[in-house]
C-alpha cells in the first residue's frame, strides 16, 4: 500500500482558478487504516459509505468536519443556513465549519475558508476494502446553498490525484443531489466523469477527502467501476450502505 506523503513545503495552486498557494499546514502523524475501529467493505462492483462514518479527521486547524444529525446541531458559528438532516440518509450528514464565505463577495482566505490544493486543510479518512483493483469512479451526495459551498477534494492512501481535485455541484439548492463532476479552467460548473480513484491492488486502502471550501455538506459517497452508475443531480438515496467489520478481522 502508498504510503502517507510528507507534505510539499510549497502547495502550487491547480488548474480551475488563478488563486495563489495556499499555506501549508504544521506535520501531522501519519494515518494508518489497520488501526481502524472498523472498516467498509467492498460487496460487488460499488462501495457506498455515510460521510458521518469517517474514522480519522486530521488538519482541522481552520476547519472542522462537523456532525449534524436530526436531533443535534453543532454549537459552530458563523453557520448561516438551516440544517438539512431531514433529507440526510439516516438523518445525519458532515459539514466544514465554521462557514464564513457564503458569498463571491465574502472574503476568501486561503487555507482558512478555502483550499484549492487537496489535501492541506480539513481531512477526512475512510478504510475501505477493495476485494478488486481497477478504476472507481467517486460519486458524492451533497446539499449546497450557493456558489462557494459546492467544492470538495478525493484522494486514495495519502495522493491526490489530479482526478480527484476540485469535485463540483451546482443547481438545485438546498438539495441533497449526486454528481460526479470536477471543476476545470473552462467549465466551472464541472465536467461530468472526469472523477475517479485508480486502486491498484486489493486489500485495505483509505479514502480520503479534504476541503475546498468550507461551509461544505457531504452526506455519502459511492465508488464504482461504472462510469454512469448515478444520474448527474439525482436527488435519490442512493444504494444502501456497504457493510463494514472490526480492522481486528480485516488482519485475520
Amino acid at each position: 500500500m502508498r504510503r502517507l506523503k510528507t507534505w510539499l513545503a510549497v502547495a502550487v495552486a491547480t488548474v480551475g482558478t488563478t488563486c495563489p498557494a495556499d499555506p501549508v499546514p504544521p506535520k501531522e502523524p501519519e494515518y494508518d487504516p489497520s488501526g481502524a475501529k472498523t472498516v467498509h467493505v467492498q460487496t460487488g462492483d460499488t462501495i457506498v459509505v455515510e460521510a458521518e462514518d469517517f474514522d480519522h479527521a486530521s488538519r482541522q486547524t481552520e476547519r472542522s468536519w462537523c456532525r449534524v444529525t436530526t436531533d443535534k446541531v453543532p454549537d459552530v458559528r458563523p453557520d448561516p443556513d438551516p440544517s438539512h438532516a431531514k433529507g440526510a440518509v439516516g438523518g445525519a450528514y458532515v459539514e466544514l465549519l465554521p462557514d464564513t464565505r457564503v458569498t463571491h463577495d465574502d472574503k476568501l482566505e486561503h487555507g482558512v475558508s478555502f483550499s484549492n490544493e487537496p489535501g492541506l486543510c480539513s481531512v477526512l479518512h475512510y478504510p475501505v476494502h477493495f476485494t478488486t483493483p481497477g478504476r472507481y469512479y467517486v460519486w458524492v451526495r451533497i446539499c449546497c446553498t450557493g456558489s462557494e459551498d459546492n467544492g470538495v477534494h478525493v484522494g486514495l492512501d495519502g495522493e491526490w490525484p489530479e482526478s480527484g481535485r476540485r469535485m463540483q455541484w451546482t443547481g438545485k439548492h438546498g438539495q441533497w443531489q449526486w454528481d460526479s463532476r470536477q471543476r476545470t479552467e473552462k467549465v466551472h460548473t464541472g465536467v461530468l466523469g472526469r472523477i475517479w480513484l485508480d486502486v491498484d491492488e486489493p486489500g485495505l486502502h483509505t479514502v480520503t477527502f479534504s476541503m475546498r471550501e468550507d461551509g461544505f455538506e457531504m452526506d455519502r459517497f459511492l465508488l464504482t467501476t461504472r462510469p454512469n452508475a448515478m444520474k448527474s443531480k439525482s436527488t435519490e438515496s442512493g444504494p444502501k450502505a456497504s457493510p463494514r467489520r472490526r480492522s481486528d478481522e480485516e488482519r485475520r
